[in-house]
C-alpha cells in the first residue's frame, strides 16, 4: 500500500544578515533544508518556517537583526516557526528571548548542520555550544545563493587579532584554517558547478594557516589553485596590509585569473590612532604597501576601510585621513563611524567622541573620498 501522506507544512523562508562568511553559513543551511526534502519560498507569508541567520558585529546589525525578526513576526502566517541562528544567538540570546518569546528554536553560530532539527522538532528548544563559528568540508550540502557566475569560499574562521574596537574574536573566537586540500577540493566543487568567479574569504586571508604555524601559506594555496588547467578568476577579499608582502604580490602578477583587487582595510593613517586601535602597522608601512601595489600591479583595484571618530581622534588627526584619500590614489572607500561595543578594548578608553562629531566627520571624509574617485575616473 502507497504511503498518500502529504506534508503540506514543507516551505521555508530564510534570511541572511551580515558579511559574506554568514552567506556561506546560511547556503549551507539552505542545501541541508534542500536535501531534507523542505521546500524555498521568497513569499515570508507562504512560509511554513522562516529562518534567519544574524549578525552581532556591531549595534547597527544587532538592531537590523531585531527589526528583520519583529517584521517576520508581524507577516508570518499563523502557525508558522521562526527559527533564529547565528551570532546574536551565541552572544545575545536572552535579549532574543525577551523581545521575542514565541521563536521556536535558536542555533548557535557553530551549530549550522542542526537546522534540520531545528525544523522538524514540535517542541521549540535550542542547538548552543560552544562552539562559535562554522567551516563547511564539502561534504555538506549548500545551495549557492549568489548569481551563477560567482561564489564565495571561506579559506577560514575566527581572527588572531586584537583590534582595540573590534569584538570579532570575542564572537568567532581564534583563528581556523582549512586545510589547502580541502580548499583546493572545493574549489574544484565550485568550478564544476559552472561558477566563474570564486571570491577567498575569511576575517584576514594573510593569516590563512597560521593557526598551524605555516608561512606564506595563502601564497601557496594560490600557487596551488593556479595548477588547475581551467578559466576562471580568483578574487581576494579582505587582506590586511601587514599581510601584504612581495611573494603575494609576485604571485598576483602571475597569473591573470587572479583579479588585480585587493580589499585592504587601514582604518586610519595617523599613527598615534593606528597605535591606539592595536594596528600594526604605521602610516609609512601603508604608504609603501599602495605604493608598491601601484608599481607592481599597475592596474590594481583597491578597496579600504576608514573608521572616524575613534575615542581620542583629534580634529587635526581627522584632517590627515582626509588629506589622505584626497592625495592617495584608492578606487573606493567604506567609511565607517566608531561604535561602542562594550566587550571591545576601546569602550572603556577616555575622550570618547560625540555622536554629532562622529556624524559630521562622517560626512566630511565620504565627501572627500567621493571628489577623489570623481576625479580618478575621470582620468580612464
Amino acid at each position: 500500500m502507497f504511503d498518500r501522506t502529504i506534508n503540506f507544512q514543507n516551505k521555508f523562508h530564510f534570511t541572511s544578515l551580515g558579511c559574506a562568511r554568514n552567506l556561506v553559513d546560511s547556503e549551507v543551511m539552505i542545501g541541508i533544508l534542500l536535501k531534507g526534502g523542505y521546500e524555498h519560498t521568497p513569499i515570508v507569508s507562504e512560509a511554513d518556517y522562516l529562518v534567519v541567520n544574524t549578525c552581532a558585529f556591531l549595534e547597527a546589525s544587532r538592531q537590523e537583526g531585531l527589526e528583520v525578526i519583529g517584521d517576520l513576526f508581524r507577516e508570518k502566517k499563523e502557525g508558522a516557526k521562526v527559527i533564529i541562528a547565528g551570532c546574536m544567538v551565541q552572544k545575545h540570546r536572552e535579549l532574543l528571548k525577551e523581545r521575542f518569546p514565541d521563536i521556536h528554536y535558536f542555533l548557535g553560530s557553530g551549530d549550522v548542520e542542526k537546522v534540520l532539527e531545528a525544523v522538524k522538532t514540535k517542541e521549540a528548544g535550542e542547538s548552543v555550544t560552544s562552539a562559535r563559528s562554522y567551516l563547511e568540508w564539502g561534504e555538506v550540502p549548500r545551495t549557492l545563493s549568489t548569481p551563477k557566475h560567482y561564489a564565495y569560499l571561506k579559506i577560514a574562521e575566527g581572527c588572531r587579532k586584537r583590534c582595540a574596537f573590534c569584538i570579532i574574536p570575542t564572537i568567532k573566537g581564534p583563528l581556523q584554517s582549512k586545510t589547502e586540500s580541502q580548499v583546493v577540493k572545493e574549489f574544484q566543487a565550485l568550478l564544476s558547478q559552472g561558477v566563474f568567479e570564486i571570491i577567498l574569504i575569511a576575517q584576514d586571508l594573510g593569516d590563512f594557516g597560521k593557526d598551524r604555524r605555516e608561512k606564506g601559506a595563502l601564497a601557496q594555496l594560490l600557487r596551488s589553485l593556479l595548477t588547475i588547467q581551467q578559466n576562471f578568476w580568483i578574487r581576494l577579499l579582505y587582506l590586511y596590509p601587514d599581510e601584504i608582502d612581495e611573494e603575494l604580490v609576485a604571485v598576483m602578477k602571475s597569473d591573470p585569473r587572479i583579479c588585480p583587487y585587493l580589499d585592504m582595510p587601514i582604518q586610519h593613517i595617523n599613527d598615534a590612532v593606528l597605535k591606539a586601535m592595536h594596528r600594526t602597522t604605521s602610516k609609512a608601512e601603508i604608504l609603501n604597501t599602495l605604493q608598491m601595489l601601484r608599481r607592481e600591479i599597475p592596474d590594481v583595484a583597491i578597496r579600504t576601510s576608514l573608521m572616524v571618530g575613534f575615542p581620542g581622534e583629534t580634529e587635526e588627526q581627522f584632517q590627515e585621513l582626509v588629506d589622505f584619500v584626497q592625495t592617495v590614489p584608492l578606487d573606493h572607500v567604506g567609511v565607517f563611524q566608531f561604535s561602542l561595543e562594550k566587550e571591545a578594548y576601546a569602550a572603556n578608553l577616555p575622550n570618547q567622541i560625540s555622536a554629532e562629531v562622529k556624524q559630521d566627520r562622517f560626512e566630511r571624509l565620504v565627501e572627500a573620498q567621493l571628489k577623489s574617485v570623481q576625479k580618478r575616473s575621470k582620468a580612464m
